[in-house]
């Protein structure tokens, strides 16, 4: 078992589909596009489709339908096929005229089962057939106005997007984010006064919202396929409470028990909740080019995990805003591009210089195989440099063509180096290492006060100041690294006058951010009053506290902050590393907060018979193969991190961190904006 085996498992999905769509019309979902433009690329579709025309859409309410020439449609869905998606499918379908269709979703039958209600003694006799889908069939046959057309309905577990071989995302379940204390209060408007829930810590898969279940149920469904692919049964681990939830889930999800019998290998499955430890997710410890990218470059449309690349500067026309959008943006995915594909994984996997280096290196070795007149300059790589190199590539469209995938990442690299936001980089670094030192050495009022000089409206600010999204960055970064603290009169005080500076900033803003925007409520500052801005700081301040408790329960990973002493200055210890470090302890003691997940009646059994004899507890470091899976994202440096660290730790094993972003690669902003959309 290799860590190719996320890339097969994800491309061998996508050959079940692409069998499939010949002369076709192809509706995609925004997860499943992202799964194909990560794992085989929208041009092997393209390619297996056939015909001069495009034939890709998106699908949606207003997707236009087939004409009268387009008798073909295939579906590729990852969501339950139920509510607003059948009535999707029913409305594009009356409107076109379609004879077959087809009908991918990314989530098991017996998923499907579940949703719809059937008890689990039932599901459990259904073993074999797919009454749900069959029903869907007869009604695709209605919509297309004749029984005797061609209806199928298929699951494909589509659910990775794999971006490196020890990095795979999730982006079907970019907004599945950890709870937080606050959330117990909504669980408990929906059950009755004497069953209230007392703490997080009472949380378990009978007390969520159904809708969250189901959301879990599918995500289940899809690493049960994954587990399946890769041949292991799998031992279920998790670090704290939604991330208990899932594991216990995936342990005990029944679709998987035959599976498990015959299976040859064995894996551990950890799950981490990203609440345990957000200073990581907004902290700009991280030393690498890729973090910078994805931070300051536009998302690519209906993406979470990509970004815009303006291409315009390799084009004859002028670099200015309006065009834009003439010239289709590039990405960082280049899945079918061998010479792209190495560099990327050499961006994700070495530090900001070598990263860029590296960028240079490969600029001028594919100039020269093209014979491009270049003109080699050492020491250090500027962005003018990289220019001069992409701009010899500008009016050869046969060397555009060859290096394509290159040239996407060059420009990348040179529009972040350029990006105003990343010359603050290194100021965020510098306040978030002065905070570590003011952490240590005061309490938390001083911290805040020492922020209050920094809150500036819109008028007073220059470009090395702090914007309203930078100033709530830095206030999750100082919550989640104190964790818990002392609660006194002056902490009060200084939060009361960071609320009032914060709330009239937002107020005085001429144009609300995305941000801005989900917290207030608004979204234009012609529309936010004092009042509406002081609620939301209010409600701000309530996620803040949950951060900093998210870690009260734990016993072993409870601080992610180190003191310093008179030979290191105190620092931030990520609760990642943490947690890998515990897997790989050569003295294997039991885990204390990386709880098992138990199985059946045996699991239970054993775990019983461990506290009065001797009979070892399952531990993570057990198995060969392990899948780290961070419930709420990642960033690029932690992945590499995991990675390095496993490799160091325990040489023989393979660590496939699995990660969900709100994404799956997170960045600061991204880390925020999971926050609020969990809240």
């Amino acid at each position: 078992m290799s860590t190719s085996g996320v890339l097969s498992f994800t491309q061998q999905g996508w050959e079940q589909v692409l069998v499939k769509v010949k002369r076709a019309l192809v509706y995609l979902d925004a997860a499943c596009a992202e799964s194909l433009h990560w794992g085989c690329g929208s041009t092997r579709l393209m390619e297996a489709v056939g015909g001069p025309a495009c034939h890709l859409r998106e699908f949606e309410p207003n997707a236009v339908g087939g004409g009268a020439e387009q008798p073909k449609a295939v579906f590729v869905l990852s969501c339950v096929l139920k509510g607003r998606t059948v009535e999707t499918l029913r409305d594009i379908i009356c409107r076109s005229h379609f004879q077959y269709c087809v009908v991918v979703t990314a989530v098991s039958h017996a998923v499907h089962l579940t949703a719809n209600h059937v008890p689990a003694a039932a599901a459990a006799e259904l073993e074999g057939q797919q009454p749900v889908f069959e029903q869907l069939e007869e009604k695709l046959c209605e919509w297309m106005g004749n029984m005797n057309y061609t209806a199928e309905v298929l699951h494909v577990p589509l659910l990775l997007a794999p971006a490196a071989p020890h990095l795979a995302l999730t982006p079907a379940f970019a907004s599945l984010f950890p709870l937080l204390p606050q959330d117990v209060h909504l669980l408990n408007s929906a059950r009755p006064e004497k069953r209230r829930l007392g703490s997080l810590g009472e949380v378990d898969a009978t007390t969520l919202t159904p809708e969250l279940l189901l959301q879990i149920r599918c995500l289940v469904s899809g690493l049960s396929s994954l587990c399946e692919h890769l041949g292991v049964r799998e031992e279920c681990f998790a670090v704290g409470f939604l991330s208990r939830v899932i594991a216990a889930d995936l342990a005990n999800y029944a679709p998987a028990k035959n599976r498990r019998k015959t299976a040859p290998g064995r894996a551990s499955v950890v799950f981490v909740d990203r609440t345990l430890d957000l200073t990581g997710a907004v902290g700009h410890h991280g030393d690498n080019l890729v973090e910078k990218i994805i931070s300051v470059l536009p998302q690519l449309p209906g993406h979470t995990n990509d970004v815009m690349v303006n291409m315009v500067e390799l084009t004859a026309l002028q670099a200015e805003e309006d065009n834009q959008n003439i010239v289709a943006p590039g990405c960082l995915a280049q899945s079918n591009d061998t010479e792209a594909k190495a560099l990327w994984e050499a961006l994700l996997t070495t530090k900001h210089k070598e990263a860029v280096m590296e960028v240079r290196r490969h600029l001028v070795e594919a100039a020269s195989r093209e014979s491009l007149p270049i003109k080699m300059s050492m020491g250090r790589v500027t962005p003018g440099q990289l220019t001069s190199y992409l701009q010899l590539f500008k009016n050869n469209l046969k060397a555009l063509m060859n290096h394509c995938g290159l040239l996407q990442l060059g420009l990348a690299t040179v529009q972040t180096l350029k990006h105003p936001q990343t010359a603050k980089w290194d100021n965020f670094l510098a306040f978030e290492r002065l905070l570590l030192q003011s952490i240590g050495e005061s309490t938390m009022s001083v911290v805040l006060n020492q922020l209050l000089p920094m809150i500036k409206p819109s008028t007073q600010r220059t470009n090395d100041d702090y914007s309203p999204d930078d100033l709530l960055i830095l206030l999750i970064y100082i919550y989640s690294v104190t964790g818990e603290f002392t609660v006194d009169k002056d902490l009060g005080e200084a939060e009361e006058k960071v609320k009032k500076a914060l709330a009239q900033v937002f107020c005085e803003e001429s144009e609300l951010s995305h941000l801005l925007q989900k917290i207030t409520g608004c979204d234009s500052s012609i529309n936010l009053t004092f009042h509406k801005s002081k609620i939301a700081v209010d409600e701000l301040f309530t996620s803040l506290w949950d951060i900093a408790g998210a870690r009260n329960l734990m016993k072993q990973f409870k601080s992610v902050y180190v003191p310093g002493n008179h030979t290191h200055q105190a620092s931030y210890k990520p609760l990642l590393k943490q947690v890998v470090e515990e897997i790989f302890n050569p003295e294997r003691p039991d885990p204390v907060d990386i709880e098992h997940m138990s199985s059946g009646l045996a699991d239970l059994l054993k775990t019983g018979f461990s506290m009065f004899m001797k009979v070892s507890r399952p531990h993570p470091s057990d198995h060969p193969l392990l899948i780290l899976f961070v419930v709420g994202g990642v960033t690029v440096s932690e992945a590499k991190m995991v990675k390095d660290l496993a490799a160091s730790l325990k040489p023989g094993t393979q660590a496939l961190p699995t990660s969900l972003l709100v994404s799956g690669i997170h960045t600061v902003h991204a880390a925020l904006d999971c926050l609020l959309t969990a809240s």
